[in-house]
């Protein structure tokens, strides 16, 4: 009897941990992942999920109140219909509402203090935001409208009563968008675009129906209001396509702020509270990344990038940009560029990953080679091969583990992997490179005053001290130019300036004295052409030195070689001083000489000893 109730006990465990895949430890534990060095485990793979979404239209949550987090999708579809919010419980489709157009954005956040704390969903799509409350449409905001042409409305107005032809409305409406300062409306773009035959068709379907302009939305974020906890209450923050950022009420849904740029934005990143200091992060469409601060209406920092952004994370206080040109730039908050480095393949899709159990802070980077890698600043952590190109990633709590990765592939597959409690992501993981050292903000010290009256009177005196630096500059230059004619003039350059006699010569003295050995090495630099018809001659003080013969003549010099001419020198002298001894090498038919050289003698120590 109790082996009959075992087992019972068993397989109702097996069966109620089935409906959660994190709750499963054999589900999680089954396969380890290859190619990304045992750091991450296989928990869940499902190539034909029929799931097409991006980083932007997922995110996790927990939305029932039992501390285990939800994964919501806001899926494309076909592009054209089948658009709808998902939720998954582990495995398990758990609820499904179909949306009215392509998802832009989704995101989950607190709009009130009653509890239990469960977040509402966001959903932007079109001209509206649609929040869902427990799993179920709770509020619909739509964007205020735009301003209409007048140009454009009395166009209307007057095909309206009859008062033109459909034709005539055509080359109006295209000459009014040529000129107008205002854009037409949805209704007019569509009508010009529109073949002959369709245009009376057209016009007497919309002609009675007011004219309105309306954007839509672009990208989607939250932003804290008053504190910083986790579970505190978030306002919306939207930017749209007129290139507005609006930030929204989270109970009354009002606009509370209202911001320009000068581009649509595509991308956004939000940090800090409503009420005390935020900082809005925008990537906009002509490929330029502005940073927006609180009570400023209009952008303060502008980053210019090289080639359009594809993704933006903020890591700490610095951000991470992946660019069409397949790299991936670190900036300040400032807008300071940090560092760059190349990828091997075009960036699809980028996410934080944020584990504050670890102390880990990267970025992840799914590539169009099937790959995803780990960042942490320029640094490659780890590399995760998948079977098709990932186009959505989420990485955060799912179920009740927390290092759960979630992915999205181009074929409608879904991959949830699990970071095993054992990785570590240390140095040796990093690719070749600099040091980190290198990446270290020097201590620079304050200004000192000193520096600051130096700074100011560099700036006072700034022309007289640039003429008085240039005219010290060419005296140094006219001073070197007269000492190399003259040494060129009295040849006490080591080479001979004759282009006929190019000659090299230079002088080794052997010896403590007081009888020195005097080597001279000549050589003739020519290329082809051998020297002949030398001489050298030694000058000196008779009462110091004695050589043997102070003039010979010197043999044929064949081009190249090197040819040692010693003689030996005597000190006379018993006073323990030095002189020059001057060389001279002379040709035999000509009195100035070919090369000079000045030998400085060392001091003969045998006579000072003796």
């Amino acid at each position: 009897m109790t082996l009959i109730y075992f087992l019972y006990s068993c397989r109702s465990h097996l069966l109620s941990s089935a409906n959660s895949l994190i709750s499963c430890p054999v589900v999680m534990s089954s396969v380890d992942s290859s190619g990304d060095g045992g750091k991450w485990l296989d928990a869940h793979y499902d190539p034909v999920a029929g799931l097409y979404t991006f980083s932007s239209c997922i995110d996790l949550a927990d939305l029932s109140g039992d501390r285990e987090s939800r994964l919501v999708v806001g899926d494309l579809g076909t592009g054209s219909s089948g658009m709808k919010l998902k939720v998954y419980r582990g495995t398990a489709l758990i609820s499904e509402n179909s949306l009215l157009d392509l998802p832009a954005g989704l995101v989950a956040f607190f709009m009130d203090l009653h509890e239990p704390r469960i977040p509402a969903v966001a959903v932007a799509s079109g001209p509206c935001i649609y929040v869902y409350k427990n799993l179920r449409p709770y509020f619909k905001f739509t964007l205020p409208s735009l301003d209409i042409n007048p140009l454009e409305q009395d166009v209307w107005q007057q095909a309206r009563e009859g008062q033109i032809d459909p034709v005539m409305l055509k080359e109006m409406l295209e000459s009014i968008r040529k000129k107008a300062d205002v854009p037409l409306s949805v209704r007019s773009l569509r009508f010009l675009s529109l073949e002959s035959d369709q245009v009376d068709e057209f016009v007497q379907l919309y002609k009675q129906q007011p004219i309105r302009r309306q954007t839509v939305i672009t990208c989607i974020g939250t932003l804290k209001k008053s504190t910083a906890d986790e579970d505190g209450i978030s306002c919306l923050v939207i930017g749209t396509e007129n290139s507005n950022v609006f930030i929204l009420d989270p109970e009354a849904f009002t606009i509370l702020c209202k911001m320009s740029l000068p581009a649509v934005p595509t991308m956004m990143d939000v940090t800090g509270q409503f009420d005390v200091e935020f900082r809005i992060t925008v990537a906009c469409r002509n490929g330029s990344i502005y940073i927006l601060r609180r009570e400023s209406e209009k952008p303060k920092y502008c980053i210019e990038l090289s080639s359009h952004p594809v993704g933006l994370v903020r890591v700490g206080k610095n951000m991470v940009v992946g660019c069409t040109d397949e790299s991936l730039q670190g900036f300040t908050q400032k807008g300071k560029k940090l560092w760059k480095i190349i990828l091997p393949a075009p960036v699809t899709t980028m996410a934080a990953m944020d584990l504050p159990t670890r102390g880990l802070q990267a970025v992840l980077v799914g590539l169009a080679n099937c790959q995803v890698h780990l960042y942490r600043d320029k640094n490659l952590l780890s590399t995760i091969k998948t079977p098709d190109t990932v186009t959505s990633i989420c990485f955060g709590r799912y179920g009740r583990e927390d290092g759960t990765l979630i992915m999205t592939t181009k074929g409608g597959g879904i991959m949830v992997k699990i970071l095993k409690r054992t990785a570590v992501f240390d140095a040796m993981d990093s690719t070749p490179g600099p040091p980190l050292a290198q990446s270290v903000r020097l201590n620079v010290p304050k200004k000192t005053k000193l520096y600051v009256d130096q700074t100011l009177r560099e700036r006072e005196n700034g022309l007289a001290m640039h003429r008085a630096f240039h005219m010290d500059l060419s005296r140094t230059r006219v001073a070197a130019a007269r000492a190399y004619v003259k040494a060129l003039e009295s040849s006490l350059t080591p080479m001979s300036s004759s282009l006929s006699k190019p000659l090299k010569m230079n002088a080794v003295v052997q010896g403590l004295g007081p009888s020195f050995k005097l080597t001279l090495n000549i050589q003739n630099t020519a290329s082809c052409r051998p020297i002949m018809n030398l001489a050298i001659n030694f000058l000196y003080d008779n009462n110091l030195y004695r050589i043997r013969n102070p003039y010979r003549k010197i043999p044929l010099l064949v081009p190249g070689l090197i040819y040692p001419v010693e003689t030996f020198v005597e000190c006379t002298s018993d006073k323990g001083i030095s002189d020059i001894i001057k060389v001279f090498v002379l040709h035999e038919e000509k009195s100035s000489p070919l090369l000079t050289a000045h030998i400085n003698m060392p001091v003969s120590e045998g006579l000072v000893l003796s």
